[in-house]
């Protein structure tokens, strides 16, 4: 086969980051006249049909659902490259059987997010929303009664501690916290330490800290493991922050804890369903700050996603493995080192 390779874009990228990836693509593939690209069809709410990719050696990716039957009589795709780091929208055992890498771009995420996190952790920590509303309200006299918190000997939690959660314990390092604890069944002792970060079992994270982060994944291990339970465990002073993914925190429980005066407020980037209501509950409450999903989204991840994505992308077609690949098991499959060894070929035919 001496064909043009083909990428194809999800088209969710025209609504959700418009004007985001464009002139990326056009500045690292529009040099190569082996590539061509177009968008291809991602529904809202369902799976990409394999119609709509069965031209595709590679997709490049924003939110897409994946599904077993995505890759249904596709053998020509090799690579999904993620445009960012979460895949809980893909099914990557059905990738990994179909002989499809799934790479993300970490380089790319964990630096804006930590960023987000000290953001609304320092935002929570002054009381910023509410001294707003004060001299928009022109109610100077009540701000003495909106103190807000010094950080120094108090307490930074997270749930999970892997590339961003280690960004923000690296980022808040200046800031005197008196510990840092962190529960996560798959980091090491010897990285935690290497953080300044102590591991601690889950009940102890969320009863000790006074401001609990989220930064792990969402799965089916993860999913809704900030309950009602855990909640109650934390103190009636501490925040919550989740800039991970939504169904981690079961926001109901969230809600009537926060109602209840069980916990100060939340910061929150992330949703069960997105767009949160603009009737729910929490859209009223003072003591939560809200994020539409994008608190991260800046010049700088706009431009590293872009680009990790499509080297992603050109790494496979050139027979290469990818950065951060997440179903590693694929790498040693007889079938996917087909499809290397064909596409390292017919980049060399085309190439040169």
């Amino acid at each position: 086969m001496n064909k043009a390779f083909h990428i194809g874009v999800s088209s969710d990228f025209k609504t959700g980051a418009p004007g985001a990836l464009e002139p990326i693509l056009e500045r690292i593939l529009g040099p190569l006249p082996h590539i061509t690209w177009d968008y291809y069809n991602s529904p809202d709410n369902g799976p990409v049909s394999p119609a709509a990719i069965a031209d595709c050696d590679a997709v490049i990716v924003l939110a897409s659902h994946f599904r077993a039957e995505s890759f249904s009589g596709n053998d020509r795709l090799a690579v999904i490259a993620r445009w960012g780091v979460g895949y809980d929208r893909i099914d990557t055992a059905a990738a990994t059987a179909n002989d499809v890498v799934l790479a993300i771009t970490v380089d790319a995420v964990r630096r804006p997010v930590a960023e987000a996190i000290v953001t609304l952790l320092l935002a929570l920590a002054k009381k910023l929303p509410a001294k707003d509303r004060l001299v928009r309200s022109g109610r100077w006299d009540l701000k003495a009664q909106t103190f807000g918190l010094g950080l120094t000997g108090k307490t930074l939690g997270s749930i999970g501690v892997g590339n961003i959660g280690g960004d923000m314990f690296r980022l808040l390092a200046p800031f005197d916290f008196g510990r840092r604890i962190a529960f996560d069944p798959y980091t090491s002792p010897e990285r935690a330490a290497a953080l300044g970060v102590e591991l601690v079992d889950l009940e102890t994270v969320f009863r000790e800290s006074d401001f609990l982060t989220v930064n792990c994944p969402l799965t089916p291990e993860t999913q809704g493991i900030v309950n009602a339970q855990g909640l109650a465990l934390m103190k009636p002073t501490a925040f919550l922050i989740n800039t991970a993914r939504g169904p981690i925190v079961n926001q109901a429980d969230l809600t009537a804890a926060l109602q209840a005066g069980q916990i100060a407020g939340a910061g929150l980037d992330v949703f069960e369903e997105e767009p949160l209501d603009v009737n729910h509950p929490l859209i009223g409450m003072d003591n939560v700050i809200l994020s539409p999903h994008a608190l991260a989204w800046t010049d700088e991840l706009y431009e590293l996603n872009g680009a990790l994505a499509c080297e992603n992308a050109l790494a496979v077609l050139r027979g290469e493995v990818p950065r951060w690949p997440v179903n590693r098991d694929v790498l040693a499959r007889p079938g996917f080192q087909a499809k290397l060894a064909a596409l390292g070929a017919r980049w060399q035919q085309l190439a040169g």
